[in-house]
Formats: structure tokens, sequence, C-alpha cells
């Protein structure tokens, strides 16, 4: 059978799923609120029962094949897991279904992935729920899609990754919902879009450390000690909180011009709280240089960073189609470096 799983944008809210997570540990906290929609690319896949082993045959976005054989044991599915790395995911997952179903082996032909790998898109979280969605259905499980992102979820913490709860939002497809995160419960809504919406989602082409972003925002909790660290509390409860909010209520009535300023108030409150407790990362030079990039800025409504923000991806958002295609030629002839995707987000039927 033939599955198909797009990577993961979060409009606004980057970070408050696993900030609101805190609140377990310190109730004081705000919840955690996103805005998420899938993206237009992602990765295809043909799946099939396998007898005995988890077999996952990728090609990669940097167009390199690559295959894992492994047997469907706890301990080797857990041994790849742990060791980190794109097959790690798979392993993960598989390990989670091993523990909770009465299940075999697995075949996965990764055959298209046109979706930019470690650039703020989730695509771990994409094939953690590939793989999720493929046992789901070659098994026949009967699970709901907050089942599959359950089990992803798990599957993904099983390996080093240190991500949110919002990532498998992709298996929602590319339909926008938006997530509140409470402790250790989430609540998802999905959303209705009264207008086509228009973006381009821009890899930039450099480098960033996501790790070392987590793990300095992840030090000013449960409980703040300083200013810095009350300042990131800050903006990942009520100010993100407000902004998602607003933003989900533009997003309905199809309010591009509503949702660019919206962007632009975010990206300034992030700049304010988080670059301190993170400089060396999140100052983001190249990400700054584009979205203040002023041959843009009559066709962009608005930008801002994607995911744990830093010089990874951008988005920005345009009034329409015709706006979209002369921002991505702009930004690529001048920056030959970075790469553009389209992202339209169509009025629900």
């Amino acid at each position: 059978m033939q599955i198909f799983v797009p990577g993961r944008l979060c409009l606004f809210g980057e970070h408050s799923d696993w900030a609101g997570g805190y609140r377990r540990l310190n109730p004081d906290l705000e919840m955690g609120y996103t805005l998420l929609v899938g993206t237009n690319q992602g990765l295809y896949a043909e799946v099939k029962h396998h007898p005995n082993q988890l077999v996952l045959h990728s090609i990669l976005s940097y167009g390199t094949r690559e295959t894992l054989t492994l047997p469907m044991e706890k301990e080797a599915l857990l041994s790849e897991a742990k060791k980190g790395g794109f097959f790690s995911y798979a392993a993960g997952v598989a390990y989670q279904f091993l523990a909770h179903f009465d299940i075999s082996g697995l075949e996965i032909n990764n055959y298209l992935t046109d979706l930019p790998i470690q650039k703020g898109l989730s695509s771990s979280a994409a094939i953690c729920v590939l793989v999720a969605r493929s046992f789901n259905q070659v098994y026949d499980l009967k699970m709901t899609l907050q089942k599959e992102m359950e089990l992803a979820y798990l599957g993904e913490i099983t390996t080093p990754s240190q991500c949110g709860r919002m990532d498998q939002a992709c298996a929602y497809g590319n339909r926008p919902i938006a997530m509140i995160f409470d402790g250790p419960h989430s609540q998802i809504t999905e959303l209705k879009v009264s207008k086509d919406l228009f973006f381009v989602i821009v890899d930039l082409g450099a480098t960033k450390n996501t790790q070392t972003i987590l793990n300095k925002l992840n030090e000013c909790y449960p409980f703040a000690t300083n200013k810095v660290q009350a300042n990131v509390q800050k903006y990942l409860g009520c100010i993100s909180y407000q902004i998602t909010q607003a933003a989900v209520d533009a997003l309905q009535k199809g309010d591009a011009e509503q949702i660019g300023l919206l962007m632009k108030q975010a990206q300034a409150e992030f700049d304010k709280h988080l670059i301190p407790a993170c400089p060396e990362e999140l100052t983001a030079p190249l990400l700054h240089q584009l979205l203040e990039y002023e041959p843009i800025q009559s066709y962009s409504l608005g930008g801002k960073g994607v995911g744990s923000q830093g010089d990874g991806t951008a988005q920005f958002i345009v009034k329409d189609e015709e706006s979209q295609q002369t921002l991505i030629e702009i930004i690529e002839h001048y920056f030959p470096q970075m790469q553009c995707l389209k992202l339209t987000i169509y009025a629900t039927k």
C-alpha cells in the first residue's frame, strides 16, 4: 500500500509544547499553544508485511539511497534507536509497536523524499509517523490519528531526540491544527480556513545546533532562577499563547495581512526574550538578514523563524500565488545558497 506523510511547519508557538509540558512540575507555568500545518512536501513510501524483520529502504532528500535491516526483536531495535540518526527513529517506533502489539515485521520502501532534512520541518517526526502508520495499516490495528501520533512520539523519544509533542502533528496531513499543551496532556483542534493562504518556506542553507538551543532553553525550566530564565518562561508562556491565539483567529478568517503582522510581532518578542538564553545560536544573523532584506518587503506580508529558530529555516506569508513565486525568485537569485518551498493552505471545502 502507498503512504504519504508530510513534514510539519510550526507557524506559531515554537518550543511551547515542551515548555507547557513542565506544568507537571511547576503548575504556575502557562500552557503551551501552537499553530501547525503539514507541508506540501514529505515522505512517500510503499509498505508491506515482512515475517521477521524491520526493513527500511530510503532515498534521502540529498539523493543517497540507504537501507536499514533489523530483526524484529526488542533488544536489536532499542540498540539501533539509542544510536541516533535517521534510522534510529524507525527503530524506536518499531520498538514501541513491538512492546504494545502482537506483530511481526514490516518492509518500507521510502522511494521519494522531497522534504528538507534537519531544517525545522519535522523530518524526524515524519519518518516516525510513516512507520507508525505503516504498522497501523499493514496490521489493521485500527488506531486513531492521535494514537498514531502517540506511538510515533514514544518512538522518537526512545532515541536521543528531545522533541516535543507537536512534531507528530504531521499525522494530520495538510490540515491546519491548533494544539494546547498542559503538562502531560495535549488537546488538538482541527481548524477551518475561509480563504487560500500562501506561504514560502526558506532553507537558509546554513547550519544551526538544535541540541544546543534545546539544552539552553530547557535549563530555564521548571523554575526560573534569574531574569534571563524568567523572560524565556514569559515568552514561551503568556506572550506566545496570546500571539498564537490571535493567529488561529486570523488563519480561520483567511486574514493574511494580520498573520503577517503577528509573525513580525512573534519574531520581535522571541528575539527580545530568548536570544539572551542562547545567543550563540539564536542571534541567527542570516535569518535576520533575510527577514529585513529590502527587495522582498513589498512582496512579503511578514516572516519569522521556524522550529527551534536559529539559522535553519524561515517562513513568509504573501498575499497571493504571484507574490509567492516572485518572492522565491528574488530570494534564490540574491541568496543562491538558499532553497525555497511553496506552502499553500487551501480553504476548507
